[in-house]
């Protein structure tokens, strides 16, 4: 019988997939686990291959779209097999809602509608007491997903009368001096979108348009409009939520990397002639980094709602920029690695996380993070803190400076280095400990070795 082939659901927050690119066409034979399409998260893009052989047919989800996980978007016929006389896309039958406990108050059901729901718009809408029946789905065969829900909550929210468009739309309007009441809505019960204003404001006459200030923003034409979605979205989100939660506390300090730099050079002299991976500064970096967070368990810890979790491995996060944004691909159990070894787990993670090939699990669960701008030729900046976690370095590039040892004026090379912590979890001292610590092993790696 026909094999599906669904959107596949990587993480347990995730809910939808977007289909990045098909690497098979209509009628082309696939081998099991060839393979066959891509898949953007919010996190990271992962190809997927084939549950079985067969010819694919019924391809329903096409590049740049988004599917609700578990949703069926194609399938795999065997000789003389033909598609389902449903079609080619089902969405995967909802889980049963949990019944409250003996003696719980039982909560108030999701009236669903002739589409299916996904499981996190039926918490949404049960949460938000939200009927969903009059809920209009947008993704296949109708399925209600979130952003429906908040779409719908949203317009719940709007006061009556009011012209019912989303934020962006409001924005492109005000810039354009176009009136809402005008412009027709392509959104559930007439929603406007940012795209609507901007074919109004294409398509409409001058004589139609508000007058413009002096001093009045580009036409439309002069511009490319960018959607903030995917990872592009995702980051935005997030810093926007660390930001205006966290208390952000930065301390910035000076250091003297002559004796890092001078160990380094020594290991790569080793590592050339066993032909292994170089040893970058950052390598040696996260390892005084693992080693100082042992020190100071606060900066080693996450927040999570009335608790602060302290870790005794140091799980040590590197950013790493991507064409389209930035991940953080995460080498765990520093403090038990070598520097060589470290420096080669990073080099795979970085070289994967620019080809899309890193899996979930290895841009989760750090306990701090490292964002070196240094290559870039950044001496100094601050940077914001991965949500949860306790602090993020932000480190600088090396510059020959002049400095003052025992009273006479000598040439070393210097790096800065800023430590931003949430206030919530570390005090301003301790915060300065670690700072001070991490100098010492730096400027004295042989503080390493105990």
């Amino acid at each position: 019988m026909p094999i599906p082939v669904i959107m596949p659901k990587f993480e347990m927050s995730q809910e939808t997939g977007q289909i990045v690119s098909w690497y098979k066409k209509e009628g082309d034979a696939v081998k099991k686990g060839e393979a066959i399409f891509s898949v953007e998260t919010d996190k990271v893009t992962m190809d997927v291959e084939s549950p079985g052989e067969g010819i694919l047919a019924g391809i329903t989800a096409k590049e740049g779209e988004s599917v609700p996980v578990t949703t069926v978007i194609a399938y795999l016929l065997g000789q003389g097999e033909s598609l389902p006389a449903s079609g080619a896309v089902a969405a995967a039958p909802q889980p049963e809602p949990e019944k409250a406990p003996s003696g719980a108050a039982e909560s108030k059901p999701a009236v669903i509608s002739s589409g299916a729901a996904t499981p996190v718009a039926q918490r949404m809408a049960v949460a938000n007491d939200l009927d969903l029946s009059a809920v209009q789905g947008t993704g296949p065969n109708q399925t209600i997903t979130k952003a429906d829900v908040e779409a719908a909550l949203a317009q719940r929210s709007e006061a009556d009368g009011k012209v019912r468009a989303t934020p962006a739309a409001r924005r492109i309007a005000r810039e354009e001096g176009v009136d809402l009441d005008q412009v027709a809505g392509s959104g559930p019960r007439g929603r406007v979108h940012e795209d609507d204003v901007q074919k109004f404001v294409s398509s409409a006459p001058q004589t139609t348009l508000q007058a413009q200030p002096a001093t009045a923003v580009a036409a439309s034409s002069d511009y490319e409009v960018v959607p903030l979605k995917g990872m592009r979205r995702t980051i935005a989100d997030r810093m926007v939520a660390s930001y205006q939660s966290a208390p952000h506390i930065m301390f910035t300090m000076s250091i003297d990397v002559s004796s890092l730099e001078s160990l380094r050079k020594r290991m790569n002299e080793q590592a050339a002639r066993r032909g292994e991976d170089k040893i970058s500064m950052t390598a040696l970096l996260t390892r005084a980094v693992a080693w100082t967070l042992l020190r100071h368990p606060r900066l080693n810890s996450t927040l999570n709602g009335e608790e602060i979790r302290q870790y005794k491995t140091a799980n040590i996060g590197i950013a790493v920029a991507l064409e389209n944004g930035l991940i953080v691909p995460v080498v765990r159990n520093v403090e038990n690695k070598g520097v060589a070894q470290i420096a080669s787990e990073i080099n795979d993670l970085a070289k994967r996380a620019r080809d899309n090939r890193l899996t979930p699990a290895e841009v989760s669960g750090g306990t701090f993070t490292i964002s070196n701008l240094g290559p870039f030729g950044i001496e100094q900046f601050t940077a914001i803190l991965n949500a949860g976690q306790a602090g993020i370095l932000a480190v600088g590039a090396v510059n020959k400076e002049v400095v003052v040892i025992d009273d006479e004026m000598v040439i070393r090379p210097i790096m800065r280095m800023t430590l931003s912590a949430d206030h919530r979890t570390v005090d301003g001292a301790v915060a300065a400990q670690f700072m001070a610590d991490l100098r010492s092993a730096m400027e004295n790696p042989d503080l390493l070795l105990y």
